[in-house]
């Protein structure tokens, strides 16, 4: 009878067994880390452009262009999964990805050449491109519609923000051509601010300008929620709990504070006395030029880096806003921002600055070639590929609110005007 009792343990020890060993596991540290990272991300987004947005604006738009931070972030998402990623990373060609992803099928349980699964990968890499789509809003606030913007953000996800990622991210024909950007600074930061030029070109400027926004409290602490939030981009592009990791984060926070002192000295010296406003503007520009190259500098660099840039973005803010209504800076911030610390890189990755160095069989003349060569790329088909989209959708849904919207304030305009009420 024990016999018998004993039988089907010994079946089973019988039964062929998976080869549990040979199985590569993902290393939970590092999952963990780029899940942080994620969420980080969303936190910039939501509600990190949502706040710093509605502080920009008048309080009669406040709401009406935080609603269309969300929809574009749902947007944006929603387009991610069904093709984005796989547009940028499965296989393909130099200039798309394949569709061997598409609705995210067929995810490994590890992603190649990492310590992490696919579907970590997928989440983090959603987070660039809500970032760069979210920040589009505030160029062209307070005279767009959100039915224009659902229709506008998808379109503009498959035509610039998905070709420019696998040129220069998944080793397209950018990075072969020599281009660097280790964390965003072109992707994110330049076609943002390029996009957000020609879009708020293409809208004309509002036909009342606000001057500063009704809320500097809200700006800044949608600005405070960026500087964090964006730290998971710089952070978790190391894809992993590593030195690297920590060394990004540094000097991260480092060009943010060498940009928000920068400006703030600045703006004591032109117009006579320094503001919150213009403090957290020079740390965003900050940010956005060290995207480039964070991991790759040393302290110094990333504080020449953040210096540097905040200087180039304050002397144009005036030049550029007499020209362009831009009412969030997006152009002058994030744009100028990252070709910057695009074209910083090569200098500041130099050993003599702390930096890592170039490979012996890259010169410095040629590195600066390939960014220069990147930032063109990328500003002229961010522009071009944004105002092919923003005028495709126009002819189907007008971009601009009427004339009456706009003084009534977007968010109490009728269902007939806006496509929701935002009272």
């Amino acid at each position: 009878m024990r016999h018998l009792l004993a039988l089907p343990f010994f079946v089973l020890i019988a039964l062929p067994q998976p080869a549990l060993a040979q199985i590569a596991a993902a290393d939970s540290g590092d999952t963990g880390w780029s899940m942080l990272c994620s969420i980080l991300l969303l936190a910039a987004a939501l509600p990190g452009l949502m706040l710093r947005h509605a502080g920009q604006v008048n309080v009669r738009n406040a709401l009406s262009v935080m609603a269309q931070g969300a929809a574009v972030a749902a947007t944006i998402s929603i387009g991610w999964g069904i093709a984005g990623y796989s547009l940028v990373y499965a296989p393909g060609g130099d200039w798309i990805g394949g569709g061997a992803n598409l609705m995210l099928a067929n995810l490994a349980a590890l992603r190649d050449g990492l310590t992490i699964p696919e579907s970590a990968f997928v989440l983090f890499q959603m987070g660039p491109a809500l970032i760069a789509a979210c920040l589009l809003v505030g160029a062209v606030a307070e005279r767009t519609q959100i039915g224009w913007f659902l229709g506008f953000a998808p379109l503009w996800l498959l035509l610039v923000y998905v070709p420019l990622a696998h040129a220069i991210w998944a080793g397209g024909w950018l990075a072969t051509a020599g281009v660097m950007d280790f964390a965003g600074a072109l992707v994110v930061h330049v076609t943002a601010g390029f996009s957000a030029l020609a879009l708020a070109l293409i809208a004309g400027p509002r036909r009342e300008r606000t001057g500063a926004g009704h809320s500097p409290v809200l700006g800044l602490a949608g600005g405070a929620l960026l500087w964090i939030g964006l730290s998971g981009l710089v952070g978790g592009w190391a894809l992993g709990a590593t030195d690297d990791a920590a060394a990004a984060l540094l000097n991260h926070h480092f060009a943010a504070c060498a940009g928000a002192l920068t400006w703030g000295l600045l703006d004591r010296v032109f117009p006579g006395r320094g503001s919150a406003t213009g403090f957290m503007s020079g740390a965003l520009a900050g940010i956005a030029a060290i995207s480039a190259s964070a991991a790759l500098v040393g302290t110094g660099g990333a504080m020449l880096i953040g210096i540097i840039t905040a200087l180039v973005c304050r002397l144009c803010t005036g030049l550029v806003a007499r020209r362009v209504d831009d009412g969030a800076a997006i152009f002058v911030i994030h744009g100028l921002g990252g070709v910057t610390g695009a074209l910083l890189l090569p200098l500041c990755v130099m050993p003599l600055l702390g930096g890592v160095g170039f490979d012996p069989s890259i010169s410095l003349t040629s590195a600066l070639t390939s960014q220069v060569i990147g930032v063109v790329v990328v500003a002229l088909w961010a522009m071009v590929g944004s105002a092919i989209a923003a005028l495709a959708v126009s002819v189907v849904i007008p971009m601009r609110a009427s004339a009456q919207a706009e003084a009534d304030g977007l968010d109490g305009a009728q269902h007939g005007e806006q496509s929701w009420d935002f009272r």
